[in-house]
This record gives structure tokens, C-alpha cells and sequence, in this order.
């Protein structure tokens, strides 16, 4: 008996859920819904898919083998999908690009801007995201991250190095870190890096606030609540803000552009990638966290025609 695609997402999205209520969420739907659909393939297929307990939902061997068959499936429309993008011959329609908010904020807008005026032809969707998103899956065409091990599996180019300094607020007498309240980065972000730096160079007593986004971070250190590790490109670029150090190379992270292979000769794909992707290099030693030769380098950048 033949089954619509969406028996086979509903059951792919519980197994991998675990459950009806995430699943539901997942697929737009509310909970009731979900369960009188899966109740109703269930009684179609006279099989149950799921063995239900309080912990969750367990594919039984129908389900995993349907669950299987709804990947298979997936794949094969997410790569149908990718081709066809790959095959348009004009640099327009809509491109989806993912990058962390603190650099859409602080670097790629501007640039965003500039490819408009260059692309007008091409509509930017932009998922502002600290979690990386799945290219294979077309969450999204083009992801800028902050990886220094990005994924073997997908076609990119290496534009920077993000380097990071010790910063503290610049009307302030410069503080011995020692004796310094600290901000930094909850444990959770980067392996914990940011906590042993603390431990090396500081007092992990004063650590008065801890955060989970890097924007986060900016601001607490502007405010004076205490000193912290930040990156350059979003630092250097606040007057209410004075770097404390050098440059430290343990935190540096490389800068990718990348995307699926299939979407490598896409015309939109490489027009984007191109134009950002050059801009971005031309202001590598602002992003490193060295002094720009010229200042007025990122104002040209985004000038050119």
C-alpha cells in the first residue's frame, strides 16, 4: 500500500525526536493531530511503528524500517532540489545564507548590503544562528562559521583568522587581571577554553558573569561589569573599549564560507561566495586583530561597484 510523503516525515520526525510532542513541533502541527496520524498509519499498515513508554518513543523493526525509507526519500528530494538550484544560469532568486549573529552584526551586513546593490537580482534569506546548520539538507545554501575543523564533507573557502584579546573598558585604569572581576563565556562554549583562560590569567573567584553568546559577552564588558576575552573584529570597533595585551593565539578561530558540493557551480552560489568572500579577505587584518594599513580599507571594500 502505497504511503503519502507526509506518513513517512511524520514517523522519520518522531524517531528522531523521540516523541509526539517535539516531533509535532517540528512539522507545524499540534500534538493531537500528530497522534491521530500516527494512529491512523499504524491501523493502515495493521503494524505498530512505535513502542510507546515513559521515556519516549521506540521505533519497533516496521518503524525503523519506515523511518529508513522517509531518509532515503529525504535525501533524494534534498539532492533533486540541490541540482536543479545548481543548474539556474542568471544570479537571481532567492539564496539562503547562515552565519552566528555576532557576525552578521558586526561584520556582514554591511557586505550583505553591498552584494544587494551588486545582485539586486538576488534575495538574501539570512538565519542568524550560532548552531550550524545542515547544507546537506538545504537548511541552508551558504553558511559563514567560525570552525577550525569544518566538515570534510562540503566545498568552502578559508577567508581569516578571528583573533581574540583580553579587553576591559577604556576609562578605566588598566587592570591586573589577577586582581580583576572577569566576564567570560559559560562552559559550554568553546570545550571550556574560556574558563581555563580565566584559571591561567586570573581569579576564577571573580568571575562575576558568565554568558553564552560572544554579543553577550561585548556588552557586559562594555559595561563595565568586568574584563574579557573578545573577539577583535567586534571589539577594537567600540571606543567605550581598550584592548589589554596582545592578541592571544590559542583562541583564534579560522573564518570558512561554505557550502554543498552540488551547489559549488550554482551561479548564485558563486556570485555570493565570490563577492563576500573577497570582501571579507580584504579586511583580514582588522579580523586577526592587527592594525589596518589603511582605515578607510572596509569603506572601499564595500564601495566598489
Amino acid at each position: 500500500m502505497a504511503r503519502p510523503w507526509d506518513d513517512f516525515r511524520l514517523v522519520k520526525a518522531i524517531a528522531d525526536h523521540g516523541g509526539l510532542t517535539a516531533a509535532a513541533t517540528r512539522l507545524g502541527i499540534n500534538h493531537s493531530t500528530a497522534f491521530r496520524r500516527l494512529t491512523a498509519i499504524e491501523a493502515a499498515l495493521g503494524t505498530r511503528l512505535f513502542e510507546r513508554a515513559r521515556t519516549g518513543y521506540a521505533a519497533t523493526q516496521a518503524g525503523t524500517a519506515m523511518v529508513a525509507a522517509a531518509g532515503a526519500m529525504e535525501e533524494t528530494a534534498s539532492q533533486f532540489a540541490r541540482e536543479v538550484a545548481g543548474r539556474a544560469s542568471e544570479p537571481t532568486g532567492q539564496l539562503r545564507v547562515t552565519a552566528p549573529s555576532g557576525l552578521v552584526t558586526d561584520l556582514l551586513m554591511p557586505i550583505f548590503a553591498a552584494f544587494r546593490a551588486h545582485r539586486p537580482g538576488i534575495h538574501l534569506d539570512v538565519v542568524v544562528s550560532d548552531d550550524a546548520l545542515n547544507l546537506s539538507r538545504r537548511d541552508a545554501d551558504v553558511a559563514v562559521r567560525a570552525s577550525n575543523d569544518p566538515s570534510p564533507n562540503l566545498f568552502g573557502r578559508r577567508l581569516a583568522t578571528l583573533g581574540w584579546a583580553l579587553y576591559g573598558r577604556a576609562d578605566r585604569a588598566e587592570a591586573d587581571p589577577r586582581r580583576a572581576d572577569w566576564v567570560t563565556l559559560s562552559e559550554a562554549v568553546g570545550d571550556g577554553r574560556f574558563l581555563r583562560f580565566v584559571a591561567e590569567h586570573g581569579d576564577p573567584e571573580r568571575i562575576t558573569l558568565r554568558l553564552n553568546t560572544v554579543t553577550g559577552l561585548c556588552e557586559a564588558v562594555e559595561a563595565g561589569i568586568g574584563i574579557g576575552l573578545l573577539p577583535c573584529l567586534s571589539a577594537d570597533a567600540r571606543p567605550a573599549l581598550r584592548r589589554i595585551g596582545s592578541a592571544e593565539p590559542p583562541f583564534a578561530d579560522s573564518l570558512w564560507m561554505l557550502t554543498h558540493p552540488d551547489l559549488r557551480h550554482s551561479v548564485r552560489v558563486r556570485a555570493f561566495m565570490d563577492f563576500v568572500g573577497d570582501a571579507v579577505v580584504a579586511l583580514r587584518p582588522m579580523l586577526e586583530g592587527r592594525p589596518l594599513p589603511e582605515r578607510r580599507a572596509r569603506e572601499l571594500v564595500l564601495s566598489r561597484p
